[in-house]
């Protein structure tokens, strides 16, 4: 048995190193593959190696190792945001029109508390693959969880005047909560 155990480790290892050295997100379907297992133990050996504080994320397009911000001068903010679901698309496109990237969306539900779910869009393509993924899911957004469709992004750029110029063109638009 313990012969098993350490092929298991040595997968995580394997899938850890995978996801490290990507440049875009990977699929499980795609890890799969590279380590010869199915898809679900691949969620798995995520799952366990998120509970050891690995910084993985599941996106729509697939799972992404956080590197560190190793003094790149990324700005971090979270910004409050309403509307309805129609205006999705408007508001990830003024994102990622002004150089933002929208890394997550957050409500607050009044069962669970807050509900956080990755997004990770940072041009049109990721927004339109992201919105063609909850319309063949046939998902809600997760701002649909909140009475009002209030939810918070946090988001990042690379300078203060991006996320600015960007936070303007929402508030033009009636999206942004302040």
């Amino acid at each position: 048995m313990s012969t098993n155990r350490t092929a298991s480790e040595a997968r995580r290892v394997q899938i850890l190193e995978l996801l490290k050295q990507a440049d875009t997100p990977m699929t499980g379907k795609e890890i799969g593959e590279r380590t010869g297992v199915s898809r679900q133990i691949v969620v798995g050996d995520i799952n366990l190696l998120k509970a050891v504080d690995e910084p993985i994320v599941a996106t729509s397009r697939g799972y992404l190792y956080m590197h560190e911000q190793t003094g790149d001068g990324q700005i971090e903010r979270i910004v409050v945001c309403q509307h309805s679901p129609k205006q999705t698309e408007e508001e990830l496109t003024i994102f990622v029109d002004h150089g933002v990237t929208v890394k997550d969306v957050r409500v607050e539900h009044p069962v669970y508390g807050d509900l956080t779910a990755s997004i990770m869009v940072a041009n049109r393509m990721e927004v339109k693959e992201f919105l063609e993924k909850i319309t063949a899911a046939n998902a809600v957004y997760l701002s649909a969880l909140s009475e009002d469709h209030t939810h918070l992004h946090t988001v990042m750029a690379d300078n203060v005047k991006q996320l600015d110029h960007a936070f303007e063109a929402l508030r033009k638009a009636g999206i942004l909560v302040e």
